[in-house]
């Protein structure tokens, strides 16, 4: 597994978002798969990360989030992505395939709801409108 793939959504957005606004702000190799740098945080204060590529768990970053965990945090994703563009550029590419994939899926999914709405008969329609509603209901009294 590699750095994108052990952080949360959150580090993983939050880290491309700080790769575009170039909040990354040294960096340099430290061998063959490592990152050293210094990534401005949310709060202007700068944080020293280092990255493994190799050994992802043993990246490191001193934010509060990241500092004395096995965690990726946003820092060592924009530190990724600035050291390796492409990285970004792939990610995004799968991220608009999902979507696309996504999209499509949605489609096919109220393709095949309505086929299935106009294969019942009319008692199978009003049964089902009956269980809808009440699940509609039940859901409500137990959120609201």
């Amino acid at each position: 597994m590699g750095l994108i793939e052990l952080a949360s959504a959150n580090s993983v957005w939050r880290g491309m978002d700080y790769y575009e606004k170039k909040k990354v702000v040294s960096w340099k190799p430290s061998g063959d798969a490592s990152y050293d740098g210094q990534v401005a945080g949310s709060n202007n204060r700068v944080y020293s990360v280092h990255i493994d590529k190799v050994h992802p768990r043993k990246s490191v970053c001193n934010c509060p989030f990241a500092a004395g965990r096995r965690v990726v945090c946003k820092h060592m994703i924009a530190l990724y992505f600035t050291a390796e563009p492409n990285a970004a550029e792939d990610f995004m590419k799968q991220v608009e395939e999902w979507e696309k994939k996504e999209e499509e899926r949605e489609r096919q999914h109220y393709i095949d709801l309505k086929n299935y709405v106009n294969s019942l008969s009319k008692n199978e329609l009003q049964q089902e409108l009956y269980n809808a509603l009440v699940e509609l209901e039940d859901i409500r009294n137990r959120y609201w």
